[in-house]
Parts: C-alpha cells; sequence; structure tokens
C-alpha cells in the first residue's frame, strides 16, 4: 500500500484515498464480506450437485457440478460488487458523515471511480475465492481465460454501478433491502445459473433474454468451457452496453447531487 500511494500522483491521490477506504471498508470485515458469500456459495454447490448430479447434463462431456460453478461464481461476484457500494452509500447518508466525502475537493468522476473500482475489487476477490475452493472438488477447465476476465470485469463493474445508483436513491436501510430482494436477488437466481435456459419453455427462454444478469452468466460461463446459450460476443455487446447507460445515469446523479446534498 506504502508502495501504492508513492506512485499515486497528486491529482488522484484523493481517488486512491477514498478508494483504499472503500477496500479497507470490507476487508476489516472479511469473514462477513468475502468468506460468507465462499460458504454459501459452496453449500448451494454441495446440495444442487448431490441432489442433481448424475440426473441433469446441460452440455456434453460438462458433468452438471462442472457446469454449476461458473455461474455460483458469477451470481457472487455480481451480488457482491452490487453490496459493496450500495451498502457504504446508505451507511454514509443514514449515520451522515457522507458530508466529510462531498466535502472534499474530490469531483463526481473520481467519486464514481473509487466506489467503483472499490466494488469490482471485492467482487472479484469474491469471485477468486469460491473457484479456487471449488477446483479442490470438481476439474474445471479454462478454454478462453480471456472472456472469464472480460465478463468479471463488466460484470462487477455493471453491479458496482447499479449499487452505487441504489444508494444514492435510497434513504433507508429497508429500501435498500427491498431493492436486494426484490431486483437483485430474483434477477441472478432466474438467470441460468443452475440451469440452461434451452431447457425452459420457448415464453421464458424469451423472457430470459431481456435479463442482463443472463448474458453475464452465460458468457462467462462460455470462458470455462466453449459453450454457451448465446454468442459471447452477443453477451459482451450487451452487458457493455447496459454499463454504459447505467455509469452515464449514475454520473448525472452524483453531478447533480441527487438525495446527497440535503
Amino acid at each position: 500500500m506504502i508502495l501504492i500511494d508513492n506512485l499515486v500522483s497528486q491529482q488522484w491521490r484523493g481517488t486512491y484515498t477514498l478508494f483504499k477506504k472503500e477496500v479497507l471498508r470490507f476487508w476489516r470485515v472479511a469473514f462477513q464480506t468475502v468468506a460468507s458469500p465462499v460458504l454459501t456459495a459452496l453449500l448451494y454447490l454441495l446440495i444442487f450437485s448431490h441432489v442433481l448430479q448424475g440426473h441433469v447434463q446441460v452440455y456434453k462431456n460438462v458433468p452438471y457440478t462442472a457446469f454449476l460453478i461458473p455461474g455460483l461464481i458469477m451470481m457472487s461476484l455480481l451480488q457482491n460488487a452490487f453490496a459493496n457500494s450500495s451498502s457504504s452509500l446508505i451507511q454514509s447518508k443514514v449515520m451522515g458523515n457522507i458530508i466529510f466525502i462531498l466535502l472534499t475537493p474530490l469531483t463526481y468522476l473520481q467519486f464514481f471511480i473509487a466506489f467503483l473500482a472499490a466494488s469490482i475489487v471485492r467482487g472479484i476477490m469474491v469471485g477468486l475465492s469460491i473457484y479456487l475452493v471449488a477446483i479442490w472438488f470438481v476439474d474445471l477447465p479454462i478454454v478462453h481465460p480471456l472472456w472469464i476476465f472480460a465478463f468479471a470485469l463488466l460484470g462487477s463493474a455493471l453491479l458496482g454501478t447499479f449499487g452505487i445508483i441504489a444508494g444514492i436513491w435510497a434513504d433507508k436501510f429497508d429500501q435498500m433491502a427491498a431493492f436486494q430482494n426484490f431486483v437483485i436477488m430474483p434477477l441472478t437466481f432466474l438467470s441460468g445459473v443452475f440451469y440452461s435456459i434451452h431447457s425452459l419453455p420457448p415464453f421464458w427462454q424469451t423472457v430470459s433474454k431481456f435479463n442482463p444478469f443472463f448474458y453475464m452468466i452465460d458468457g462467462f460461463r462460455y470462458g470455462f468451457f466453449g459453450k454457451g446459450d448465446i454468442s459471447p460476443w452477443i453477451s459482451i455487446g450487451v452487458v457493455a452496453a447496459f454499463l454504459l447507460v447505467l455509469a452515464w445515469l449514475a454520473l448525472k446523479m452524483l453531478k447533480s447531487g441527487y438525495r446527497l446534498r440535503g
């Protein structure tokens, strides 16, 4: 950290300081923010693999347990990237210490970059931890590592941005909980984590294609097996488009001070 501090230019020192604060915020409670999601994902893996292994095969020569792991990694990565930025902002607003950040000479763009980068770090850290534990149980191939990295980076950035928007919008913890329970959770569970959308009736296949989480998970899974329900190029385009739209909205909210400046 000291070496990085010395390398950061004066112009971006404030951005890096806020980023470091956000990283340390979740790292100090890593048992809750990193270890707990890993344990949850492993429980999903053990239960679903025990029940469905030998009964379900989505891709040829790919065991169901192996098929399941990338979906669980991406689901946890997305949920934790969202949780990092949204929880930080709502806590700061409720406790009133958001004012100390707003009083700094940081621009709204620097504010956005710091919160977004910390969310990406937490999301990828959780995803990598699940992967390192899961490969002890299952032989998991990696066919296209660049696709894995691209979808992990864009997915965590998308949900980190979504978390910034939700954190700005919400004024109470119960509003944030409703956002998590009625938006994020359903979208992740109905995105193909536990199944291929080709196993669904045609109507629900069409509905699934309106879910941006589907493209993130399917593209991420393609990186492991070289197989997916849709072209990874289409998936990366959809994810990038959603990220640009949400980033524009988040920056506009930050610039206007919406629900941040009382």
